[in-house]
């Protein structure tokens, strides 16, 4: 086949001369080229068809400095336009000869400068309309190369093209001129001149004039490129620009008109203003947006779903976007996208933050509620991935403060230990929204701003004085609104009266004389406090609040918080104390003595077995716990009480039982009571019995050495210290020792025998001392055994410090220091050391004296004041029982410190092991006080 005639539009020379000489550079003689476009025309559509299509065709039309005479030639094409252009809203009409002067390029002819656009005239002509058409189509591809967009708005190109969209209203130059500003409006720096120039309101008048669907397309995606910024966006709304998008979207049939709707919507919705939302409201958007939620292409499908998601922002809206079906519209998209293959957090942040907007308004709740979504706000509280977004959801929970019905379901999906988790967790700060997210319950007065101002000074001013609030904002709403409450639980039992709230509220919240308004800080754990609180209201809270985890989250609060706590967190756990009904529940949780060491002991379970180093306010924590358990004698010695806690000790479960016993000494302080049911019905036994078995509470040890040492001081008021301090052993001088004249070089008085030990080493003795300090002795040397012959006896099994403390006990030494020698030091274990050697052998000698001696050294050195609790279960092990009796008294001693209490009976049960009679003996003995010689009452076991 012959190859094709080249042309001379095959030339990109060619092309650009005749552009130029178009565009008046250059021009020879009077004719108008405007008028005579056979050439012209040429020359363009092959600029458009092959050279700008080429690769690298828009940069080599850029670098041969073809975009300066393209956009003269359509200020001059403007300019002979003489077509007429109504005004747009909020933009008076650009005259021609200021459009055609406003670039670089040469200023029109005088005659076409002279025509105004606004003086009446038929449409333009054919010729000239396609020259339009070609050069607006170079230019807008032109315009998607960076560089060439950089061009053109140095070039002035930008004004050129707003006259355009003004004077020629036809649907193809219409949708070139959009196209072309669209692309424009990609760079930042040309969409705000376009927004100067005046061209939004020009855009929105072509949407309601347009019929033509790629026209329409071009405009909506020029207008989604305008809103590249919130000032943009804004400026876009108040022009009117949302509302036809909105009428377009319900009227559209055309899939591509449709999908460019939504985008473009999606662009203005961000960061929804009230202006956007209610032009969509009013253009009949909410339900073709929810109806294109199910649509089968995916981009048009969530686009519609996130702008619904936008629209949350706006209060004004949610009611109408509720009964549009929004609400279970979002709800089924978070669902979704928190199933199996569940999307990234990232994307499903927008859907939380609506649905938790939603919850401000009582329709929208309802439909929520009915629709599943308390289930889905509880399942992002429980999981840790969804952290950031826990104080919103927390918040958003508070809209259902007075309904019953999603209270009761939200606490039987767990809220409670998650809300009392949240008071200090590491949960980020809820997100501050503006005034107009605001429930729409209570919409804004339309009132001026002095009145608005003043009106709502009187209210805040009001309901401060009567103790409803401590700061109420514009934006009123149920979560930014607490709920009035009784400053001081009260509660009658029979035959009593108890009001328990002293200094320790007034201390730990404010101060007396603090103002009203500072009595109610509303930080971060406002909501969940607030919702608590709403629980602790309830005639019977104590399944949901009397609970290990509740208990915990909220003395953590109290005593972790940076600043004071708030008085809420106070009130809310005096009403649960001041509460007969939660009785069972503070004793089968620990809850009482969970009280008594985190506030009044210091020892949290975070404090449990080491240490942590936090600062505390001790006083005021002490004050408060003191309180609390008082409380809870109110009600323990009422005539509710003490058949409760009867029943619970003789009817209730092992588990109920032993918690039972524990509780009554931090909460029974009638001596009748307590007598009762801890000594007379075995109680006290029944918890000794349950140290050995598995602890039903990780601080069950530290609680019952507590209980123990507080019962102590029931039964013996005036217990001594098992040690009493006494000034160092070297200060009281040791009886003088009558073994030693025996090791002299010359002995006063000779020994008459030798004791030969296994290592061969010789001790010197007297027989007939030797014989009269034991029976033992006394067989073996004065009766008719064959060492009674022997001048050197052996004693197997001793090393010389076990038999050290034996030949000093044989020859009459008490108290002259001997029966230190074998006792190791603190730190080094008893078992297999020389003074269980030396206890060992001082029994099998049949020296009872000795064996007390040795274990009255053990004692000093293991159990002395300074001694360590880690020494007493060492000391337990050797299984003697004056030295388990010492272990019991060191442990439950008077002024003991209660982290060391604890460490030691924790030491205590595991030396008892799977034995546990001995220790429960010891520790039944000093409690009664029957070790130090009390005579304690009898124990009917």
């Amino acid at each position: 086949m012959a190859a094709a005639k080249a042309t001379l539009t095959d030339s990109l020379s060619f092309c650009l001369a005749q552009l130029t000489a178009a565009a008046g550079e250059g021009l020879v003689g009077g004719k108008d080229p405007a008028t005579n476009e056979t050439p012209l025309g040429r020359a363009l559509l092959a600029l458009r068809t092959r050279h700008i299509k080429a690769a690298g065709g828009i940069e080599r039309f850029r670098a041969r400095g073809g975009l300066r005479p393209l956009l003269a030639l359509l200020r001059r094409a403007a300019a002979a336009d003489p077509a007429p252009s109504d005004e747009g809203p909020g933009s008076a009409p650009l005259s021609v000869a200021s459009a055609a002067s406003a670039g670089p390029s040469p200023s029109p002819s005088p005659a076409s400068s002279a025509v105004s656009p606004s003086s009446p005239s038929p449409s333009p002509p054919v010729r000239l309309r396609k020259t339009l058409d070609l050069a607006l189509s170079i230019l807008a591809n032109c315009c998607t190369d960076g560089a060439c967009r950089a061009e053109v708005r140095r070039l002035g190109g930008i004004l050129p093209l707003v006259t355009i969209l003004q004077c020629v209203k036809t649907d193809s130059i219409q949708n070139r001129t959009a196209r072309a500003l669209g692309n424009l409006a990609v760079d930042p720096e040309s969409s705000g001149e376009i927004h100067s120039a005046g061209a939004v309101p020009l855009l929105v008048e072509s949407l309601t004039a347009c019929q033509d669907s790629q026209c329409l397309q071009s405009v909506v995606r020029a207008l989604r490129n305008l809103a590249d910024s919130p000032p943009h966006r804004l400026a876009l709304a108040q022009q009117g620009a949302v509302r036809p998008l909105a009428e377009l979207l319900a009227t559209a049939s055309d899939p591509a008109l449709t999908s460019a709707l939504v985008r473009a919507l999606l662009e203005l919705s961000r960061g929804c203003s009230r202006a956007c939302a209610e032009q969509l409201s009013l253009g009949g958007g909410l339900g073709p947006l929810v109806s294109l939620a199910s649509h089968p292409k995916r981009l048009v499908r969530e686009t519609s779903i996130l702008i619904l998601a936008n629209l949350c922002a706006q209060g004004l809206v949610r009611p109408a976007l509720g009964n549009a079906g929004g609400v279970e519209v979002l709800l089924d998209e978070l669902r979704r996208r928190r199933g199996p293959s569940a999307a990234s957090p990232a994307s499903q942040q927008p859907l939380v933050r609506a649905v938790c907007l939603l919850c401000r308004e009582a329709i929208n709740r309802a439909r929520l509620r009915d629709a599943g979504g308390l289930e889905l706000l509880m399942g992002l509280l429980r999981d840790p991935r969804a952290s950031a977004w826990h104080p919103r959801v927390v918040a958003a929970l508070v809209g259902f403060l007075y309904d019953t019905g999603a209270l009761g379901r939200l606490q039987a999906l767990g809220l409670v230990p998650l809300l009392a988790g949240q008071l200090c967790g590491d949960a980020g700060e809820e997100e501050e929204e503006g005034r107009e997210a605001a429930s729409w319950d209570f919409p804004e007065e339309r009132t001026p701003e002095r009145a608005e101002a003043g009106s709502f000074r009187s209210l805040r001013s009001w309901l401060i004085s009567e103790g409803y609030a401590g700061d109420v904002s514009p934006d009123w709403s149920p979560e930014r609104c607490p709920l009035p409450e009784p400053a001081d639980p009260v509660i009658t039992t029979p035959g009593k009266t108890s009001l328990r709230s002293p200094g320790a509220l007034r201390t730990l919240g404010r101060s007396p004389a603090a103002p009203a308004a500072a009595e109610e800080p509303w930080g971060r754990e406002g909501p969940a406090l607030l919702l608590l609180s709403r629980f602790s209201q309830a005639p019977d809270p104590s399944g949901a609040l009397v609970t290990g985890p509740a208990l915990c989250g909220l003395l953590a609060y109290v005593t972790g918080a940076p600043g004071p706590p708030s008085p809420r967190a106070l009130r809310i756990l005096a009403r649960l104390t001041c509460n007969p009904a939660c009785l069972e529940a503070f004793v089968r949780s620990y809850g009482a003595a969970l009280l008594r060491a985190w506030l009044v002991l210091g020892v949290a379970p975070d404090d449990w077995p080491a240490p942590r180093a936090r600062p505390v306010r001790r006083n005021q924590h002490r004050e408060l716990g003191e309180m609390l358990l008082q409380n809870l004698t109110v009600q323990a010695e009422s005539p509710f009480g003490v058949g409760a806690l009867t029943h619970l000790l003789l009817s209730g479960s092992s588990e109920d039982r032993v918690a039972c016993a524990l509780t009554l000494p931090f909460i029974c302080r009638k001596p009748s009571l307590w007598r009762r049911l801890l000594l007379d019905q075995g109680g006290l036994r029944l918890l000794l019995t349950a140290l050995t078995r598995p602890a039903p509470h990780p601080l069950f040890l530290f609680f019952a050495a507590d209980s123990l040492s507080c019962l102590q001081g029931l039964v013996s008021p005036a217990a001594s210290p098992a040690f009493p301090a006494a000034a160092p052993m070297d200060a009281d001088p040791p009886t003088p020792c009558l073994y030693e004249p025996l090791l002299a070089p010359a002995p006063a008085l000779a020994p008459d025998l030798y004791f030969l030990l296994d290592s061969g080493l010789q001790l010197p003795a007297q027989r007939a001392t030797s014989a009269a300090a034991s029976p033992f002795f006394r067989a073996l040397l004065s009766g008719s055994f064959a060492e009674a012959q022997m001048d050197l006896v052996p004693l197997r099994g001793l090393s010389p410090s076990a038999a050290w403390p034996i030949l000093h006990h044989l020859h009459g030494c008490r108290g002259c220091g001997a029966a230190l020698g074998p006792v190791p030091p603190p730190g080094q274990p008893l078992l297999g050391s020389e003074a269980e050697e030396a206890l060992e052998a001082a029994g099998r000698f049949l020296l009872p004296g000795l064996e007390e001696e040795l274990e009255e050294a053990v004692g000093r050195i293991h159990l002395g004041p300074q001694g360590a609790p880690e020494s007493v279960g060492e000391v337990f092990r050797l299984g003697r029982p004056r030295l388990a009796a010492h272990c019991a008294r060191w442990t439950l001693g008077p002024g003991r410190c209660p982290r060391k209490r604890a460490l030691a009976l924790v030491g205590l049960v595991e030396a008892a092991g799977e034995e546990a009679g001995p220790l429960t003996e010891a520790l039944l003995a000093v409690v009664m006080g029957l070790e130090s010689g009390g005579k304690g009452p009898s124990l009917d076991g």
